[in-house]
């Protein structure tokens, strides 16, 4: 068994536990947070012994063996990196981190204490994803990738009263880029590798945060275009064109239902149903290179994790988005 401690105790953390509890070598030992009244709550819920509200003591427990981190973006940094000092495995949501700086930190402490650090972007790993890799070339020369995810936020209808919440907040390293873009961009980079040109565009919040956005990027033999937003919601498709065909996905940010129409006409579903949880594909994942004794996932590679934040970069500069973990 591997003992997971669980740091944020959030929505996403429920749906994370729910899945993770589907894997029969998951156990979840310890709950943190800054309050033990949430902690209690948390850990009761859950039928656990153990809390915390000192993070490094949790950090050089003995009672668990790996850690996910589902605090906001702007923790992700420290947390990750006493969690690895102290020896324990790394599981953190995405982003991993407010900027590349940061990033390149944690990968050096990954290595250099011979632990797994994985970023938790559930869509690379789901059965979708890898019937998508393995079709690809079906569609011949791929000249095009188009992918959105424009969802619109219930804290913005706080935010239009005058309620800055943590996901429009940047001292949290928030937005709508960090937030949904990245569902966007993290596929492409698996895909097909770092664009060798950006244009990005947003619309920016008087808090400091971007709306919505726009990014065009260039490779030597296509384009992409990546559209998100957290103030609209979108209807619209993935896809991926191809001089043969096009492959056309249902959700970027969890793709499920996909299929490939060829040029003459015919059609071909690639679909793989999500049979388990959806986030439960990364636990699988994660636990498998804790057991086999990698320090990374070599499909959510550090290399990914790494091209992905400095794209994120490269973006915020263009629009204007800072963060104050930028001046750390």
């Amino acid at each position: 068994m591997i003992k997971f401690g669980i740091i944020g105790t959030n929505w996403i953390t429920d749906r994370f536990i729910d899945a993770a509890k589907q894997h029969n070598e998951f156990q979840l030992t310890a709950i943190y947070s800054r309050t033990e009244e949430r902690a209690q709550e948390f850990a009761n819920k859950y039928h656990v012994q153990t809390i915390f509200t000192d993070i490094e003591k949790m950090a050089s427990s003995r009672e668990i063996d790996a850690v996910y981190i589902a605090s906001p973006n702007s923790f992700h940094f420290e947390q990750a990196i006493m969690f690895m000092n102290y020896g324990k495995h790394v599981l953190c949501e995405k982003p991993f981190a407010s900027n590349s700086k940061e990033v390149n930190k944690m990968i050096a402490a990954s290595s250099n204490n011979n632990v797994v650090l994985m970023e938790a972007v559930k869509s690379t790993l789901l059965p979708a994803f890898q019937s998508l890799k393995t079709n690809l070339h079906k569609i011949g020369q791929i000249r095009n990738y188009f992918a959105s995810y424009c969802q619109y936020s219930s804290r913005y209808d706080a935010y239009k009263q005058g309620t800055i919440l943590n996901a429009f907040n940047p001292i949290y390293s928030n937005g709508a880029l960090m937030d949904l873009g990245v569902y966007c961009i993290y596929p492409m980079v698996v895909l097909f590798g770092s664009p060798t040109t950006i244009k990005a565009n947003a619309y920016m919040l008087k808090s400091g945060v971007d709306g919505h956005g726009t990014i065009g990027f260039s490779y030597d033999n296509m384009n992409a275009e990546v559209i998100y937003s957290k103030v609209t919601n979108s209807y619209l498709h993935s896809e991926i064109q191809g001089e043969e065909g096009s492959i056309l996905i249902d959700k970027i940010h969890g793709p499920e239902n996909i299929e490939i129409r060829y040029k003459d006409g015919s059609v071909e579903d690639i679909s793989a149903p999500i049979e388990k949880s959806e986030m439960y594909y990364e636990v699988e994942e994660f636990i498998k290179l804790i057991k086999e004794g990698e320090i990374e996932s070599a499909i959510n590679s550090h290399t990914n994790s790494l091209a992905t934040i400095n794209l994120l970069d490269e973006v915020r500069n263009q629009i204007g988005l800072v963060f104050p973990a930028d001046k750390r």
